[in-house]
């Protein structure tokens, strides 16, 4: 339904089905039916990276390995971002039967949730309805099993092979890449490893169908998105949207007539300023999320909000390679010097050189990431840094 503002507020990711009836259509489905039926829709992973889930099927189910994995991520670590909890909370039963349509699309036999150390508390709820989903996938005749995994805080574990390490009981720290998850994930052996959102998604494709589903969004975003909305809001909350906005949309609709910056995606995401919220998309083509959306009105400190997060990435980053353990270091001690006026404003440039390396030499995407809110907001509120 559009309203006023020029936003399409849509109800897929929380709509009321019948699992049994979407799964039943699925299982009777061919792995390869399944898989094109998902690169029809132009379904993209909703984790943030964009990856498109079809293509993420078929090269996992191209493996020759008879033991595949289907991993889901619900480790939901980005500051800002808490769309999945609300998803598991409601509608858990959409998270496993995407988990049971991608089993099937890819040959895996068996399913691991991994899930948020935080989101403890919502185990005994979501082990109940995961033992009524096994009768009820026991009763199609489908030979499919689920089971969970805990994170214990570490952020750097919602990067999927740091994940994989978490799951085997090591250490959490990214591998090198290739081999990629579609040929060694989980214990070495193929795996499709897919967000929460996005497995819920896969449902809904599957029962309303890809052309269906690919009516909503643009070319490069098809598809609706679930939002966490959160700051300087008179509306926070979890809105589901139709991805292709405006930033200027967005902000007419959730913003409180005073934003100055809208932080699209989380500490690892893109602050846009207010004079490029009209030419600004919510999407692959202009700016992706996760779906952490922060607002800062003017009584906000840019300088602070920099400083929360490269002390978060400081804190966080697993310190196995150099440029990001340094890097994370290095950029959180350049802008308070820079704010004490112990080093010269200039000085902001080389800071942003640093973001520039880490970007192509850190190992995983937290290191790569931090230089997306840095940048954006050096450039865009140079003065508040400095003064």
């Amino acid at each position: 339904m559009e309203n006023n503002t020029g936003l399409n507020k849509v109800d897929l990711i929380f709509e009321k089905i019948d699992p049994k009836e979407v799964l039943t259509k699925a299982f009777e489905m061919t792995n390869e039916q399944i898989i094109q039926e998902v690169l029809e829709s132009g379904l993209k992973g909703r984790g943030g990276a964009g990856f498109p889930t079809g293509l993420k099927w078929k090269y996992t189910a191209s493996e020759k390995d008879p033991d595949k994995y289907i991993v889901c991520n619900a480790d939901e670590g980005e500051p800002g971002t808490f769309k999945d909890r609300e998803i598991l909370d409601r509608v858990s039963y959409k998270v496993y039967g995407g988990m049971a349509i991608a089993s099937k699309a890819i040959g895996a036999k068996n399913g691991i949730v991994y899930l948020r150390g935080e989101y403890r508390f919502l185990l005994p709820q979501l082990m109940r309805e995961l033992e009524l989903f096994h009768k009820m996938i026991d009763e199609i005749g489908y030979d499919f099993r689920i089971r969970y995994c805990m994170g214990s805080g570490a952020y750097i574990c919602g990067e999927e092979s740091a994940l994989f390490e978490s799951i085997q009981g090591d250490r959490g720290e990214p591998r090198n890449k290739p081999p990629y998850p579609t040929t060694s994930g989980v214990f070495y052996k193929p795996t499709s490893i897919n967000n929460v959102e996005t497995l819920v998604t896969v449902m809904e494709i599957i029962k309303h169908g890809a052309k269906t589903y690919n009516q909503l969004g643009t070319k490069d975003s098809r598809g609706s998105k679930v939002f966490s909305v959160s700051g300087d809001t008179p509306t926070p909350g979890i809105f589901e949207l139709e991805l292709g906005m405006t930033v200027q949309q967005f902000v007419n609709e959730f913003g409180d007539g005073d934003t100055k910056a809208v932080q699209v995606g989380g500490a690892s995401g893109f602050c846009v300023p207010r004079k490029k919220f009209n030419e600004t998309i919510i999407g692959f083509e202009g700016v992706p999320t996760g779906g952490s959306m922060k607002l800062f009105n003017s009584s906000r400190s840019m300088y602070n909000v920099l400083h929360n997060y490269l002390d978060f990435f400081a804190e966080e980053s697993c310190g196995q390679c150099t440029p990001c353990r340094v890097g994370c270091q290095q950029l959180l001690k350049g802008v308070q010097n820079v704010k004490k006026g112990d080093v010269k404003s200039t000085y902001l440039n080389e800071l942003v050189k640093l973001a520039d390396t880490m970007k192509v030499a850190s190992k995983c995407g937290l290191g790569q990431s931090v230089g997306n809110a840095f940048r954006t907001i050096v450039e865009n509120f140079r003065e508040e840094i400095i003064y």
